[in-house]
């Protein structure tokens, strides 16, 4: 009989430690460059068209060309991750992102910055993929809700630092700084990384005991030092699924949660770049000046933290299902309230709780319940799956929503994103598959008409 290494089992069961918190801060870092990169583009672009290195035309090219290139790494991201492993996967995406970032420093002329800028997009789509999914195999289930919510919350710390660096650094050195600094941003996180360990669970997963095995022993050795003795490990469980193919994701066993994971990452989108970043424009529409517009929508934003941080104090707490249907019902409600409301600070303090609940609604989404849906052999093809669905979504919204605005107005944009979210509230309620708490592995086949397993060995209902 081969040996069996019980790689979940045995990592539920330590207690929190410096270890957890060194894989939560590289992973985060990772992430933070990422959201640091995709965010500079405003700042980039406004410079660009100022100093005529880009007309406007050429500067919309190059915010388009990087967020078709996230659209193919959010794509291409699962495979790599659950084919050659984390490590490779999350290694390569820094890599690639990195070096484009440093490229497009010494970019001559906007035709190859937009070229630069597309290969960025393939490293910064896969990044957020492969952290989701990379921290929760590493998480006892009673802290990986609040860990996936912290994890959100250090990664969108990217935009002010964005613009902040755009506001400080731009004028005195040139749009070209902006590039430096995400380019030696990756790589600096890029060699802190080399010292990660492989997820013992998807090696346990593609057959590579030994290795599993080394490395679990490794990271309980650690936490031993620090802890003291280990609890006892309650359950064996064999994770092997060699060869599990992309088509499980949409059979009769996974096919639900393929879409409740993929309709989360368009829903939110759709909240995002359908509300959230049109607000601007619909107050100027309803007769307030540029300038108020964009000081109301300031104060605005700063739900988004404030909605991540809810999220972290509550995740663990509400199951999961219960708090992404809540979360639902309360940004489709705010939304409804938006275009009835007049009065200006009516107006932000709608506009706060709804940027607040889209964020509560990432947290849980994107970080915790979204990479929990699918079994190790599958978690990032999964969610590279529901990502570039999400990423698709973000690169049809604005023409979805000038249409919307100019036939109907505010109310139907809102119509569309309250519709969407009801749908995700009813699909979410549907499926009957809750994580909090719960090990990876119990979900496997929870819900499922067949057992998630069968699917390894090729009964593909």
């Amino acid at each position: 009989m081969a040996h069996i290494v019980n790689a979940g089992a045995r990592l539920d069961r330590l207690p929190v430690s410096r270890f957890h918190w060194r894989m939560l801060w590289l992973i985060a870092a990772g992430g933070f460059v990422d959201a640091f990169d995709v965010y500079l583009a405003s700042s980039v672009v406004a410079a660009l068209v100022k100093d005529g290195f880009a007309t406007l035309p050429q500067g919309a090219l190059f915010v388009s060309s990087g967020f078709f290139g996230m659209l193919i790494g959010a794509a291409s991201s699962g495979y790599l991750g659950d084919r050659y492993g984390r490590r490779f996967s999350y290694q390569t995406n820094l890599a690639i992102f990195g070096l484009a970032s440093l490229a497009a420093c010494f970019a001559p002329n906007i035709t190859v910055l937009t070229l630069c800028r597309f290969v960025m997009g393939i490293g910064l789509g896969a990044e957020l993929v492969v952290a989701a999914g990379t921290l929760c195999e590493f998480i006892p289930p009673s802290h990986r809700g609040r860990w996936g919510a912290l994890l959100g919350m250090l990664i969108n710390v990217g935009l002010p630092a964005a613009n902040a660096a755009g506001y400080f650094l731009i004028p005195q050195f040139s749009w070209r700084v902006m590039f430096v600094l995400a380019g030696i941003g990756a790589f600096g996180v890029w060699i802190l990384r080399k010292q990660m360990p492989e997820s013992p669970r998807w090696l346990e997963s593609r057959g590579r005991l030994d290795e599993a095995e080394a490395t679990l022993s490794k990271i309980e050795a650690e936490v031993a030092a620090e802890r003291g003795a280990l609890p006892a490990v309650p359950v064996t469980r064999d994770l092997r699924q060699p060869g599990m193919p992309m088509r499980a994701l949409f059979s009769r066993a996974l096919g639900g949660r393929t879409f409740v994971a993929a309709l989360s990452h368009v829903a939110i989108n759709i909240a995002v770049y359908g509300m959230i970043a049109w607000i601007p424009t619909f107050m100027v529409k309803q007769g307030l000046s540029v300038v108020q517009s964009l000081g109301f929508t300031t104060l605005m934003t700063v739900g988004g933290p404030f909605g991540a941080l809810v999220g972290f104090l509550l995740a663990d707490r509400l199951p999961r299902k219960a708090s992404m249907v809540g979360a639902c019902a309360v940004v489709g409600l705010f939304a409804l309230l938006y275009p009835q409301t007049t009065d200006p600070a009516a107006v932000t303090a709608v506009g706060f709780g709804l940027v607040s609940a889209i964020y509560f609604l990432v947290a849980v989404a994107f970080y915790s319940y979204g990479p929990e849906l699918f079994p190790t052999a599958l978690r990032l093809r999964g969610g590279g799956f529901a990502n570039a669905c999400g990423r698709l979504a973000s690169i049809t919204m604005p023409y979805a929503v000038v249409w919307l605005f100019t036939a109907f107005g505010v109310s139907g944009v809102v119509g569309m994103v309250v519709s969407v979210l009801a749908l995700l509230a009813v699909s979410v309620l549907l499926l009957p598959v809750e994580m909090r708490a719960s090990s990876l592995e119990e979900a496997e086949s929870e819900g499922a008409p067949d057992p998630v397993r069968g699917l390894a060995r090729g009964r593909l209902a």
